[in-house]
């Protein structure tokens, strides 16, 4: 069942809760582990885009994750991981914490956020395959998967190849 969820940028309370949702959401801890080393990377973490969807009590049940990559040599998102809790996923709490996550990160003048993820999940927050942007990876991934978007229409994305942080490992 679909419900409005109420988000909000994650505070330090939080992050046991979150690697709670990555651990739960995933079928290893490899996910979890990645978020606790990118909140680690002061060349990675943006200070109000890790967002979380809580409950009525205030409790994170989803998560969307924003962090700095490159395309190219100019700056850009990545949006990985979304986690939710098992029970409370095809609910509506991943779209609304992506959707927090995407409006934080306009409001902080970030123009372009690349994803590697599910081809049907992320078109609805008005991601299109990389590739038509001139956009790649330098590993082989298949083309649905890497997206890209761009936050401000007077900045179309730029081409070149996506550089993630370090702990990505890409």
């Amino acid at each position: 069942m679909s419900r409005t969820w109420n988000t909000r940028a994650e505070t330090g309370a939080d992050i046991p809760v979150v690697r709670d949702i990555v651990t739960a959401a995933f079928p290893t801890p490899e996910e979890a582990a990645l978020v606790d080393a990118l909140r680690a990377d002061p060349g990675a973490w943006i200070e109000g885009l890790s967002l979380v969807a809580v409950d009525d009590s205030d409790r994170p049940v989803g998560h969307a994750l924003l962090t700095r990559c490159h395309i190219g040599d100019r700056p850009a998102l990545c949006l990985a991981p979304v986690a939710v809790r098992p029970e409370r996923q095809r609910g509506g709490a991943g779209t609304a914490a992506v959707r927090a996550a995407l409006d934080a990160a306009g409001r902080l003048g970030e123009r372009h956020v690349v994803v590697l993820g599910h081809p049907e999940y992320h078109p609805r927050f008005g991601f299109t395959p990389a590739s038509a942007h001139g956009i790649g990876l330098t590993v082989d991934v298949p083309d649905e998967a890497l997206m890209a978007l761009t936050l401000d229409a007077a900045h179309p994305l730029p081409a070149g190849t996506v550089r993630y942080a370090a702990p990505f490992g890409i």
